[in-house]
């Protein structure tokens, strides 16, 4: 804004295109935080702002420099007061950045080449989402400066979440839980709150007091895999592909999505593992995938899963009592998915806790994003190829 400020009572040509080029770099950003945070401010304070985005935006259009300059420094000072202020940004920027750095380091120098996080367990063990491991208290490592440390290294964040207010525990149905699937968001006394969605919160009555401990635990990142969308413009997916897909057109997975501004559906992406191809019919005998009739032994890593090698529990079909409003495919074992010419299917490695096929049915050729083959981070024992 400081550029605004040194416009004197006469302008050449080149000062006023500066100008408006600020001032309307002023209105995008104003614009930005409304559209992020208008289900979070007061009423008061989303009047205010949005008259200084009207104000700015008629000033514009007059070519009124001397009101445009005024308005445009109001409109900063009213959207940065309002703007969420994150904790370290700097360091956050900077962390980020070494994260990239490495992965251009270890060669994957490609622009066909796309970072993925896991969200949540469907696919564990194979691959874990974000989780909240409980403690009574903070080791050693988890203090500064070895917390940081920690963090960079096994993506594990030691915190305390206390309540930064009194009153009655409610649900927070704000855009941000319905973004968030790794995340529990709830208020009290009207203020947001959240913690990890597997964290065992200390609630002995609906009335929390401030300062009051909610939970403190371990917070553990998902893992970050690459997603090779190069591989499969030549060869076509494989059965046992960790698979990245979108879910724009899933009809039956679309419905259970949130919902944007128009009432569209988001499309977001989702990680499975790819076990019926174009053509077949698959159905499930616990612990056993079926395809066209067989039981499934090849690969190995469709296999392991069948054999509850390990932490795997095999293939498992969906236990209607816990299936909610949704009417799942595959519930019973004379139940089948019969897939078309395009047409793929997918299970989470761990079907006992994944939302996958078995609800939604097949998966359109187009919606293919690529097959996961590498973990970039943390660096945990599944760090490496994925398989």
């Amino acid at each position: 804004m400081s550029g605004l400020d040194e416009i004197g009572e006469t302008m050449n040509i080149l000062e006023r295109r500066r100008m408006r080029k600020l001032a309307k770099q002023t209105l995008q950003h104003g614009v930005h935080v409304r559209n992020m945070r208008e289900d979070l401010l007061a009423a008061a304070e989303l009047t205010e702002l949005n008259a200084k985005i009207g104000r700015l935006r008629a000033a514009l259009r007059g070519r009124d420099y001397r009101d445009t300059e005024k308005a445009a420094d109001a409109l900063y000072k009213c959207a940065e007061s309002l703007a969420p202020k994150r904790a370290m940004p700097g360091l956050r920027e900077n962390l980020e950045i070494a994260v990239v750095a490495v992965a251009v380091a270890m060669g994957f120098r490609t622009y066909f080449i796309q970072p993925f996080k896991i969200p949540t367990g469907s696919m564990q063990p194979t691959l874990y989402g974000v989780q909240a491991l409980n403690r009574d208290g903070a080791a050693v490592s988890d203090r500064f400066p070895l917390k940081i440390l920690k963090w960079m290294i096994l993506g594990e964040w030691y915190q305390e979440v206390r309540a930064t207010t009194s009153g009655y525990v409610g649900r927070d149905q704000s855009r941000a839980a319905e973004y968030d699937p790794a995340s529990y968001y709830f208020r009290i006394g009207g203020k947001r709150h959240r913690v990890p969605k597997s964290a065992d919160m200390r609630l002995k009555s609906r009335f929390v007091s401030k300062g009051s401990l909610l939970w403190r635990g371990i917070r553990t990142t998902g893992d970050h895999v690459f997603v090779d969308k190069v591989r499969w413009n030549f060869v076509r997916p494989r059965r046992g592909d960790i698979v990245v897909f979108n879910t724009k057109g899933i009809t039956a997975l679309e419905a259970t999505l949130p919902r944007d501004r128009k009432g569209e559906p988001v499309t977001t992406h989702y990680i499975k593992r790819l076990v019926g191809l174009p053509g077949e019919t698959i159905s499930i005998d616990p612990p056993d995938l079926v395809v066209n009739g067989e039981k499934v032994r090849k690969p190995d890593t469709i296999r392991r899963i069948a054999h509850r090698e390990g932490e795997y529990e095999g293939y498992q079909l969906v236990d209607k009592k816990r299936s909610g409003p949704d009417e799942p495919l595959l519930a019973d074992d004379l139940d089948s998915v019969q897939l078309g010419g395009e047409e793929y299917f997918a299970l989470g490695d761990n079907t006992t806790n994944s939302r996958d096929g078995r609800y939604w049915g097949a998966i359109p050729r187009r919606n293919l994003v690529g097959p996961a083959v590498f973990v970039y981070w943390p660096f945990s024992r599944r760090w490496g190829p994925a398989r």
